[in-house]
Formats: structure tokens, C-alpha cells, sequence
């Protein structure tokens, strides 16, 4: 059997290779199931890619870049290439790739809702890897999410609803790092609640702490400020049970 790489397996997924590589690479997965269960991970990250924003990429093009197009002068190319980097700083806006650029903070939490989303269609996917530090050193995880945060921070219990702690992660966001903790009920449904410091507010001063709701492709958000600190809980579950999860996990976090 010829051997398949990692490179080959990704190509696989993205529909790159062309048929014998296929047939080649489909007799390699039938024999290996951990790689096969690798690919199918990666192909459900893909569909949730697709769910989060082909909304936004087939979106009407800007009437004035049409028009740069048909120049085709040096400007325009350059106004094209401008445009190109802002839709991937769009798409992969959750994990905060615009070097240098800073949103006013009322933007930032105009946007929570959506980074909130995006970062949990992007890792609840995952079976084999779909936390960084797991449940087991609990502990650890919210010491260290604390730390990068600069800021202590609280693993909810929603054991009395029904999920338990699977662990979490450190991401990075438009306004720093940002630290998503991720439960699992017992029919594997998953919730995740992202968590991020809000850049230039009024600390001690907002005392704004509402729940807002926000529909992001099929997923329900419930999100807050309290003090310095943004809370968003997502998941893909019904709006009622949703809003029972943020009621606790608010009661367990307010400060």
C-alpha cells in the first residue's frame, strides 16, 4: 500500500487531489482509522467554516470595488489587494489576525456575539482534540486562562443542567486573548462560553450587565459585560435551555 503523509490527507479534505490519488488515498484510510477519524474531524470543521461564512463571502461586492475592477489601474490593484486582506480578516476575525488594528471598544461588543459564534462553530466539531487543557486539571486551566487575561475568571458548573466540563482553550480576539471554556451533555450536545476583557471600558463604572440574545447562523448567543469583562455563551440548542445555561452561568460568575 503506498504510503499516505499528512499533506496528502489535508488535500484530500480540501478536494485537491485528482482520482488515482484519491483511490490512493481512500485504501490508506480504510486500513488506518486513526487517520480516518482525523479526516473526518477536518471535514466537519470544514462544513462548519462553510455554515459560519458563505453568508459573508456571497455577499454583494461593493459597488465602488466593481468599478476598481474594470479600471484594472495600479490603484485599483492595490484597492483589490486592500480588499482581499479585509475579507480574510473577516473570515478569520476570531482568531485576530489584523496586525495592528484596534476596533473601538462599542464595536467590540457589537461583535461578540459573532466571534462568539465563529470560535464555537470552529472548535465543538472536534472530537479528539476539542480542548487544550481538559476537565481533569480544571484548575490549572482557569489559573492559567486567568493569567493570560490578566483577570480571574470562573469555569461555570452546569452539572444541574445537564453539562459537564470538558475543558478549554486560549484564542485570540480583536482585543486580545480570549479564553473559551467548552461543557458536553450526556447526548453530546456542546455549549461553549467565551470570555474576553473589554478594551477601554469603564471597569468599576459599567454597570450595564443585561443580557443581550443574538441568532448567529443557527446558533444562539446569550452575552454580557460585567465590569471590565465580555461573557458570551453559544450553542447550537434550543433558545429555552440556552437562556436557563446563562442565567446560572451569570448567577455563578457576577461580581
Amino acid at each position: 500500500m503506498k504510503q499516505i503523509n499528512e499533506e496528502q490527507l489535508h488535500a484530500y479534505v480540501d478536494g485537491l487531489l485528482d482520482d488515482g490519488q484519491r483511490l490512493d488515498v481512500e485504501a490508506w484510510l480504510a486500513g488506518h482509522p486513526d487517520d480516518a477519524a482525523r479526516v473526518r474531524d477536518w471535514q466537519a470543521q470544514n462544513q462548519a467554516f462553510h455554515a459560519a461564512f458563505d453568508p459573508v463571502l456571497n455577499e454583494p461586492m461593493p459597488l465602488e470595488l466593481l468599478r476598481a475592477s474594470r479600471r484594472q489601474t495600479a490603484p485599483a490593484r492595490r484597492l483589490w489587494r486592500v480588499a482581499a486582506s479585509v475579507a480574510v480578516l473577516a473570515v478569520t476575525g476570531l482568531a485576530g489576525y489584523g496586525i495592528g488594528l484596534r476596533s473601538a471598544p462599542t464595536e467590540l461588543i457589537a461583535r461578540m456575539p459573532r466571534d462568539a459564534a465563529l470560535a464555537h462553530v470552529v472548535f465543538t466539531p472536534e472530537q479528539r482534540h476539542p480542548v487544550e487543557v481538559d476537565a481533569a486539571h480544571a484548575d490549572h486551566l482557569v489559573t492559567w486562562l486567568s493569567k493570560r487575561l490578566g483577570s480571574p475568571l470562573k469555569a461555570p458548573d452546569f452539572s444541574a443542567q445537564g453539562f459537564e466540563l470538558l475543558g478549554g482553550r486560549l484564542l485570540s480576539g480583536g482585543g486580545g486573548p480570549v479564553a473559551q471554556f467548552m461543557y458536553q451533555s450526556a447526548d453530546q450536545r456542546r455549549v461553549t462560553l467565551y470570555v474576553r476583557r473589554e478594551a477601554g471600558s469603564k471597569g468599576r463604572d459599567n454597570t450595564d450587565t443585561s443580557f443581550r440574545h443574538a441568532h448567529e447562523n443557527g446558533i444562539e448567543v446569550f452575552y454580557w459585560i460585567d465590569q471590565d469583562m465580555g461573557y458570551a455563551l453559544s450553542g447550537g440548542i434550543a433558545r429555552a435551555e440556552m437562556q436557563l445555561l446563562a442565567d446560572a452561568a451569570y448567577r455563578q460568575i457576577g461580581r
